[in-house]
């Protein structure tokens, strides 16, 4: 399945190949594990319904793909049953379980898993008072009188964190932070990037082409012989569309002038001026396509004789008179351009491209004056009028030679050997470290924990290699060195993590901070009392009272306290009416310790009908998704699921 996956996107880097085989493990996944509520749930995909599916507009894109009528542009339902009908007599059996797979298998699994789906969003239901509460916090805002404490009132380096504090945090908030089995990695890297030595090489190879390139007459020719990095564009360019730098001085060139070397991007390029046209940025055309073959299938569909004499009829009618949008209407075979009576519009660049079919291309910019033409394509024969040419301007035939900056076999050995050398040397953690500090590397510590599947490594994208080596090394192993771009690796496994909580190691970065801050806590509400007066708590700490809220912004949904950030336990007190004639307790916040005092709960104006309507289905449609989503990962959590992709990828 991943081979069939990446078949549709060739050419591609390791980050999207590790994309399409998360996505394809996901969909399986997912596959396997809805499957089983089907059966429970007695949900079938029967004859009947996968006929009508099938053999109506909701069939699959292959089938309307391959049976749609170019004529008509209609999906030929006869069509598509007749070779249902061969498919099935059919010996061939690989042929048939392409089929399942690729076409009846997606079907039928489409087609219970809508049904599914559609049982847990009917199943969603809000009772009319918690539609009422809700309706209340989203129209309601407190206004409130705070004093603010923060943290930083208490020096981090005057509070102590101890590995005892430490493992009773991470145990009392053992939920959140349950981590699953991997790696701890560190690494060390040595640039085989291109030195300043290669660059200066690359740039006098080009100088000394510079001047049988300025001379030679055959451009694309010469591009050719030398291995350009940029090939020949034997077409126009504006201004507006060139990218390079200097191109002001390129275009104001002579013709055959030459400018350079210059840098762009990560090549040194000699930019050669060879002709200027005044071109249009744009043109607007109709034409009537009698198309002579099918472009998905390669079928036939009128022999070429036949097309040329039904496009010099309808040349010869237009001529007379005839009205070109009936006639297109009529004759065309072109489904899409039908849509807009034919015409179309192409800009310079799409008109020169390599898609776009030559023969049209040249009659759009033709510099003869015609307007109106048959002209014959690899599409069959066109009758085409230009309409209008927009925004003629200066545009630029440019030839570049260009030479990729590219490390020399010199610098790739010289990081390769420094690499080895610190493999070869370096054969625990201890000596790993001991030579970076002697030799003044960087080492990289990877954040977190590495998992079996990862690929990428700290600021290494495609570091799959590094990742399968570590699961197979010990604790405290170090690697031999690794190629990744242009770069050599050195790694070393500095800690194997089992399934469970973190030691206070690996946990201290991640909760040091809320144990500092609610040691701080306990020592701001011990100086200020447990409920003290809003003048008293201000006075404690050189406080002002201050207030927010007036202006609506302290909602109970929103949490956020203006100045301040997010606190939903302050925002929370805020609505409890019972602080409208007490002042609260000391509050142990996100950023500080708060006092508040309730001024006043209000409510906002309701919306318009039809907002309120709109408001009220966004949010049912947002708990079908919630509920859908978690329903997933529940029957995912009870799955016995068995990854073993490492293994293969």
């Amino acid at each position: 399945k991943v081979k069939d996956a990446e078949a549709q996107y060739p050419n591609t880097d390791a980050g999207v190949r590790q994309q399409i085989m998360q996505s394809v493990w996901e969909q399986m996944v997912a596959e396997r594990v809805v499957a089983t509520e089907f059966d429970k749930l007695g949900l079938a995909f029967t004859p009947k319904e996968m006929n009508a599916t099938m053999f109506s507009e909701d069939a699959p894109q292959q089938l309307k793909q391959a049976f749609t009528d170019p004529q008509t542009g209609q999906y030929d339902v006869a069509k598509a049953q007749q070779w249902w009908a061969e498919t099935r007599k059919a010996k061939n059996e690989e042929q048939r379980l392409a089929v399942n797979s690729q076409v009846i298998d997606p079907m039928r699994l489409n087609s219970l898993y809508t049904k599914y789906t559609s049982m847990i969003a009917g199943s969603v239901y809000t009772p009319s008072w918690m539609a009422a509460k809700e309706n209340e916090a989203d129209n309601s805002f407190a206004s409130i009188s705070y004093v603010a404490i923060p943290y930083s009132v208490i020096s981090d380096s005057a509070v102590k964190v101890t590995d005892d504090d430490i493992e009773k945090y991470i145990e009392k908030n053992k939920l959140k932070y349950k981590q699953e089995a991997g790696r701890m990695i560190s690494y060390v890297t040595f640039s085989a990037a291109p030195s300043d030595k290669d660059s200066s090489q690359v740039r006098n190879l080009i100088e000394s082409l510079k001047p049988s390139f300025a001379s030679d007459t055959n451009s694309k020719a010469f591009l050719a012989r030398n291995t350009s990095a940029i090939d020949f564009f034997d077409g126009y360019s504006l201004k507006s569309k060139m990218q390079m730098p200097d191109k002001d001085a390129i275009i104001n060139l002579p013709e055959g002038g030459s400018f350079g070397p210059y840098l762009d991007g990560g090549s040194y390029v000699v930019a050669k001026k060879l002709s200027t046209k005044i071109l249009p940025d744009s043109i607007k055309c109709r034409h009537i396509l009698l198309g002579t073959n099918n472009p998905q299938t390669g079928a036939v569909l009128m022999p070429d004789s036949v097309a040329k004499q039904k496009v010099d009829s309808i040349e010869m009618a237009i001529r007379s008179g005839a009205d070109f949008t009936a006639l297109e209407q009529k004759y065309s075979t072109d489904e899409a351009a039908k849509k807009d009576k034919g015409v179309m519009t192409f800009d310079l660049t799409t008109i020169q491209s390599e898609g776009f079919a030559k023969e049209f291309g040249d009659f759009l910019l033709n510099e003869k004056g015609e307007t109106k033409k048959a002209v014959k394509t690899q599409f069959g024969w066109h009758y085409i009028e230009i309409l209008e040419k927009k925004n003629p301007q200066p545009a630029y035939k440019i030839a570049y030679l260009a030479k990729e900056i590219i490390p020399s076999d010199e610098t790739i050995n010289a990081a390769n050997a420094s690499a080895t050398k610190l493999s070869g040397q370096a054969r625990d953690i201890k000596a790993f470290d001991n030579y970076i500090k002697q030799n003044g590397l960087a080492k990289v510590d990877v954040p977190g924990v590495v998992k079996e599947n990862d690929a990428q490594l700290g600021g290494l994208q495609d570091a799959r290699p590094i990742v399968k080596w570590a699961y197979d090394a010990k604790e405290g192993e170090v690697s031999e060195p690794f190629s990744v771009s242009n770069q050599f690796v050195v790694a070393v496994v500095t800690k194997k993590v089992k399934e469970g909580l973190p030691d206070v190691r690996m946990a201290r970065p991640l909760v040091e901070s809320f144990v500092r801050n609610k040691k701080k806590s306990e020592e701001i509400i011990k100086k200020v009392g447990k409920n003290p007066s809003l003048e008293s708590a201000a006075a404690a700490y050189q406080k002002q009272v201050l207030t927010t809220g007036p202006d609506s912004t302290l909602t109970f949904n929103a949490a956020i306290i203006n100045g301040v950030g997010n606190e939903p336990k302050v925002a929370g007190a805020s609505f409890n009416k019972e602080y409208q004639t007490k002042v609260s307790p000391a509050i142990a916040g996100n950023t500080g310790v708060f006092v508040i005092k309730v001024n006043n709960i209000s409510a906002k104006p309701q919306p318009p009908a039809a907002v309120d309507l709109q408001q009220k289905n966004m949010k049912l449609n947002q708990e079908m998704q919630s509920t859908l989503g978690k329903s997933f990962e529940a029957l995912k959590k009870t799955a016995d699921i068995k990854d073993k992709r490492s293994k293969f990828f």
